[in-house]
């Protein structure tokens, strides 16, 4: 065989090689901050997964990508702020945080305590996970997030996410007279009617 036909066989299999090589790595790769593994691992790893996956957002919402944060919640998630009002689904919370978020006005949180439980039974696609994190933040001050996550083919996403305020024991009643007397309605379950002032108080303004 001459010398050129052996080059030129070397040249095609090498090319071969490249192309497997990217669609390897385009398939894996998946910029979401968090675990993006196909595969399950252990239930330490998959913690570790989760509380990437938490920081990740709270991350995102920091530097105001509109993208990443949502994409790290399920296409049903709820977000609830901490107005009784404030009961937002995922494509309602998007539509009011894009104004802040464009503008580069996206809150600062970053939790100081977490605790995760992965639910009982073997890991999959479809399990389940909760957590209570105190949290640092530049507006509310001290708070408090809770909420459940899901597991799909590439890593844990938000199912729900309930932000809160927290009030010492001993200044409750001092509160409870700034809140007025109690309401007999029932709170709404909408996004609310001024959607400057509800959800995410705790944007920079």
């Amino acid at each position: 065989m001459r010398v050129s036909a052996i080059l030129a066989r070397l040249g095609f299999a090498a090319l071969l090689l490249a192309c497997a090589s990217a669609l390897g790595c385009g398939a894996s790769s998946r910029e979401l901050g968090s675990d993006t593994r196909a595969s399950i691992g252990s239930r330490d790893e998959e913690a570790l997964g989760i509380r990437r996956v938490l920081d990740a957002w709270h991350e995102a919402a920091a530097r105001s990508d509109e993208v990443a944060y949502f994409e790290l919640m399920t296409s049903d998630a709820v977000f609830l702020g901490t107005d009784a009002t404030e009961r937002w689904s995922r494509d309602a919370f998007r539509a009011y945080a894009h104004r802040p978020f464009s503008e580069g006005r996206g809150w600062h949180m970053r939790a100081a305590r977490r605790d995760v439980v992965i639910g009982p039974g073997p890991i999959r696609v479809g399990a389940i996970a909760w957590f209570d994190e105190d949290l640092e933040t530049v507006n509310l001050g001290p708070a408090r997030g809770s909420g459940v996550l899901v597991r799909d083919e590439l890593g844990w996403r938000i199912a729900q996410y309930n932000l809160a305020i927290t009030v010492p024991n001993e200044r409750f009643d001092a509160v409870r007279a700034l809140l007025g007397p109690a309401s007999a309605e029932a709170p709404s379950s909408s996004v609310g009617a001024d959607a400057d002032d509800a959800a995410a108080h705790e944007a920079a303004r």
